[in-house]
């Protein structure tokens, strides 16, 4: 494994999920101010990333074109940094509902594009033996931007929501920046040698389109494809709802303030951050739809956690239980979906499939959630996201079962 690749793909993923992070944990408060339904609040934050299911596949299926040429994916992850960051710094200074709609939609719709792009590099410059192995450090480094969010809504959301919307972007830029000047310079070299070996890669067909791919992969009688993107789909569904309510339901049920709601998640994410390298290696051994399927267990276990014990420490220990769970699934489902994929030259089509499936969770799932929420009331959140949660338990059960003949998966 390149190290040192590994690391400015790390440092790339850093700077995009740090914006991510911080949208979810605040935006939906924002949107407080406008609308009382924890239902509307969802469906709005969930719609935002219906975006990704439009535009990936495409934008996906034209940096597989690109990665063959000297910057590879790069310029398409750069300008779309770049524009992304002006409508997401404007957020809290939008003064009425029509300009946060623009913002939000803004931003979602731009940054959405390139988000699969980025999460692509690391098939640019590690072997596929060692991509699960990546995928533990650069989901580390996911965690540590759910550390980052935190400290800012902690440290500076109370005292000036300008300077803290102010602040992700930034990151996001300077730390895009460093990878590209470290990485971006030498992508062709990194990249070729994978391009251009084995016999299976020069024997597979053209695709004309993503849309191609998708059909050919879907409709393959042989492939779990359809099975793995349902299990995708909830259990990002779930994830995002539980992302997205969680302030509000700690200023509902907790009685925080809002920057210490947004703060609450740090504990999750300092225990995702340790133990993420770990699953992943040890998700090498087990078999990756195995090990989501105990992360799925464990996810229902700290929300029935929570649940049980509405309080501030019982909901930190819901959390870094839940993470744990859902720390099985982001370093395995992705990997999953790219061993399926006919050749490595459409592993940035094949992400658009991971997006197409944990987009539409995301868009659907805080919708759903915040409906169960209008129905019965903010206390009865996390059982009604354990409920929901144990669908997708069948889901990988079902996946996990034949194991001698996915034992690769």
């Amino acid at each position: 494994m390149n190290r040192s690749a590994v690391l400015c793909v790390t440092l790339a993923v850093f700077a995009q999920e740090a914006v991510w992070n911080f949208y979810d944990a605040q935006v939906p408060e924002q949107l407080r101010h406008y609308f009382t339904s924890a239902g509307v609040i969802g469906l709005i934050m969930g719609l935002d990333h219906s975006w990704g299911i439009i535009t990936q596949p495409s934008v996906g299926f034209v940096s597989d074109k690109l990665v063959r040429r000297r910057l590879g994916r790069w310029p398409i992850i750069l300008v779309g940094a770049a524009v992304a960051a002006v409508p997401f710094a404007l957020i809290p200074w939008a003064t009425n509902l029509p300009m946060l709609i623009v913002c939000v939609v803004a931003f979602a719709a731009i940054a959405n594009a390139f988000k699969g792009v980025t999460e692509t590099l690391v098939s640019d410059y590690v072997v596929p033996s060692q991509r699960s192995k990546a995928q533990g450090f650069i989901k580390a480094g996911v965690g540590l931007t759910i550390v980052v969010s935190s400290l800012i809504s902690l440290l500076v959301v109370d005292r000036s929501l300008h300077l803290a919307f102010a602040i992700p972007p930034l990151l996001m830029l300077i730390m895009l920046g460093l990878s590209w000047a470290f990485l971006g310079r030498r992508h062709t070299e990194a990249v070729l040698p994978e391009g251009n070996s084995g016999a299976k890669a020069q024997t597979v067909r053209e695709f004309a389109s993503p849309w191609a791919v998708i059909k050919d992969a879907v409709h393959s009688p042989s492939s779990p494809m359809l099975m793995l993107m349902v299990g995708i789909f909830c259990f990002a569904g779930m994830w995002s709802a539980l992302r997205s309510l969680m302030t509000p339901y700690s200023t509902q049920v907790l009685g925080l303030t809002r920057g210490e709601a947004g703060g609450l998640a740090l504990p999750g994410a300092v225990a995702f951050l340790v133990c993420v390298v770990p699953i992943a290696y040890a998700s090498n051994r087990l078999g990756q739809l195995r090990t989501m399927r105990y992360g799925v267990g464990l996810f229902i276990a700290g929300l029935l956690v929570g649940f049980a014990w509405p309080t501030v420490p019982g909901t930190i220990a819901a959390m870094i239980l839940s993470s744990l769970g859902y720390a099985t699934f982001a370093v395995n489902a992705l990997v999953a979906l790219w061993n399926l994929a006919p050749t490595q030259k459409l592993l940035g089509t094949y992400t658009a499939l991971y997006t197409i499936a944990s987009q539409s969770g995301m868009a659907l799932g805080p919708a759903i959630l915040g409906t169960t929420i209008d129905l019965t009331d903010w206390r009865y959140m996390l059982l009604n996201a354990a409920f929901f949660a144990g669908i997708t338990f069948l889901v990988f059960t079902r996946l996990a079962r034949p194991l001698p003949d996915r034992a690769a998966l």
